[in-house]
């Protein structure tokens, strides 16, 4: 009888069982004019416009992407009401009781989505959303806090720190260009733990970000999120999978 128990709570989902968890992402838009970046396309590059974006609307951009996935299924959810904030989308992972949030950053606002990332990963700005008719933790709030864009720490720094909060420990990925070197000395005062960064130049495309959050829905260690990550880069990328392996790695 005992063993028949097992086998049903293993069998059955995790959002059946299990508190919900979320993950909140902010996608600073490619912006050929605001950023420091190598152009890329006009239609592609316009950091106002998100249908397009290579971020956001374009084929592997974060919104169309997610959209596009079987694990992940749209769920309504209310605009963000800041002006930098262009679109806000969410999802809910078909098989577990994960969110998942998103927010496109006007392209001329990188500071502000750099700022905010750091603010949330210290526990600071927590907010609200329905989802589902449940009230949804975002924002400091949030269980992992995530960054996709151009890495705007190579082109500006900042003065403000971001202490810790609470002693609940996040957990980061910031898929950007040399992320951990750039993240490293702001990261560290929040308290929060890297899952995921990078140690050169990428594609911060939204494959790899994917890839990890299925490692990280299922609870897995975070080596399995940085290969399942790696694997995926590579797949895209063609880049190698010992290269990928060096690129996105996790922990200090």
């Amino acid at each position: 009888m005992i063993r028949f128990l097992l086998l049903l709570l293993l069998a059955a989902p995790l959002s059946g069982y299990a508190k919900h968890r979320v993950v909140h992402v902010l996608v600073a838009l490619c912006d050929n004019e605001h950023q420091g970046i190598v152009k890329v396309p006009a239609g592609i590059g316009n950091g106002q416009q998100p249908s397009t974006n290579l971020y956001w609307g374009a084929g592997y951009g974060v919104r169309t992407h997610f959209d596009r996935a079987a694990e992940w299924v749209r769920v309504p959810v209310a605009a963000a009401g800041v002006p930098h904030i262009l679109e806000r989308v969410a999802w809910k992972h078909r098989d577990s009781a994960v969110y998942l949030v998103a927010d496109a950053y006007d392209g001329r606002n990188i500071r502000e989505a750099t700022e905010d990332l750091l603010r949330y990963a210290s526990g600071a700005a927590g907010s609200t959303v329905q989802l589902e008719g449940r009230s949804v933790a975002i924002g400091g709030g949030a269980d992992l806090v995530g960054y996709i864009g151009h890495d705007g720490l190579m082109d500006f720094a900042l003065e403000a720190t971001y202490p810790a909060r609470d002693a609940r420990t996040r957990e980061t990925i910031i898929l950007a260009c040399i992320s951990k070197r750039y993240f490293a000395p702001h990261l560290r005062t929040t308290g929060a733990s890297p899952l995921l960064w990078t140690t050169g130049l990428m594609a911060p495309e939204a494959y790899t970000l994917k890839a990890a959050l299925e490692g990280w829905v299922r609870r897995e260690p975070a080596t399995a999120v940085q290969e399942r990550a790696a694997q995926a880069y590579n797949t895209y990328q063609k880049c190698g999978i010992n290269g990928a392996r060096r690129l996105l790695v996790t922990g200090w």
